[in-house]
């Protein structure tokens, strides 16, 4: 089977050093293998998302020479496939409408931060306490219909329920068993988007038939529920390569608000392509 891979970075700012380590891991590995490289615009979050960011962002890998092959995917342009995939797990009774606002989750996670056994905690501190998973149908009907807005959640014990264990391979970790649980009830379609990244990722890569996924080391606690949702849905799982993150000296990692790291200001100081991929190259080999 051909290799496929991919970057999709999401239009909110320049590349940067760490981006372009990102995007030459998953050209790398393409070449090397005379696979293929795709790359995909990750705009779902049309407040944040800019058009000049995105033809900034496929400049820079162009004069990088990560030359991809086919068209670009812009995920904008494709809410309809994550709708279908969203009414495949609503017809089996997995989601359901979210009517909380952040200020009611804080509340509700707060009037149980006496009771610690009964408030999970995930990777990004504590999870969603399951509020309106417990509302009757006739009042989530009820709600919807007097256009209270809602965002739509998974409900994970049962979809872990449904879904059954499950692992991804990691190139470097090796066997991950599924944690179904580890994000709780995580938002599978926002309020003013019919989707969410967790979704729309997964649907890409099978839709795309990526068979590697190379991204960073931060995105590992996703991929459980990307697995999660691979096998609710049906899809096959890539292999994943997550890598290290690249930091500065003081082991700050590198981001959009850093102006001097991103590709157009290290272009504009007069460094070659060549230049920035040593940099790149160096910054992944050093530290930890």
């Amino acid at each position: 089977m051909s290799l496929v891979t991919r970057f999709a970075p999401s239009p909110t700012g320049e590349l940067h050093l760490g981006s372009a380590y990102s995007a030459w891991a998953g050209w790398h590995r393409a070449r090397e293998a005379g696979g293929t490289f795709l790359v995909r615009i990750e705009d779902i979050d049309i407040r944040r998302c800019k058009r000049e960011y995105e033809a900034s962002i496929l400049a820079d890998l162009k004069w990088l020479g990560f030359a991809w092959d086919g068209e670009v995917r812009r995920q904008s342009d494709h809410f309809a496939d994550y709708g279908r995939a969203l009414d495949q797990l609503d017809r089996r009774g997995l989601v359901y409408p979210c009517f909380c606002s952040r200020a009611d989750i804080e509340r509700e996670v707060a009037a149980s931060a006496n009771a610690p056994h009964a408030q999970r905690h995930g990777p990004d501190g504590p999870l969603y306490p399951g509020t309106c998973r417990n509302l009757s149908m006739q009042e989530r009907r009820e709600r919807v219909a007097a256009g209270r807005e809602h965002c739509i959640r998974l409900d994970v014990e049962r979809a872990a329920g449904q879904a059954g264990p499950y692992h991804f391979f990691d190139e470097t970790i090796g066997r991950v068993e599924g944690q179904p649980l580890l994000m709780g009830d995580f938002v599978i379609a926002r309020k003013d988007t019919p989707t969410s990244y967790h979704l729309s990722v997964t649907v890409d890569d099978h839709l795309q038939r990526i068979t590697l996924v190379t991204r960073g080391l931060d995105v590992l606690p996703s991929t459980h529920v990307h697995g999660l949702l691979q096998r609710l849905l049906g899809y096959a799982t890539p292999l994943y390569a997550h890598h290290k993150l690249l930091t500065d000296a003081s082991g700050r990692r590198f981001a959009k608000r850093d102006r001097d790291m991103t590709i157009q200001a290290m272009r504009e100081s007069g460094m070659t392509p060549q230049d920035v991929i040593g940099r790149a190259l160096a910054a992944a080999a050093a530290g930890p």
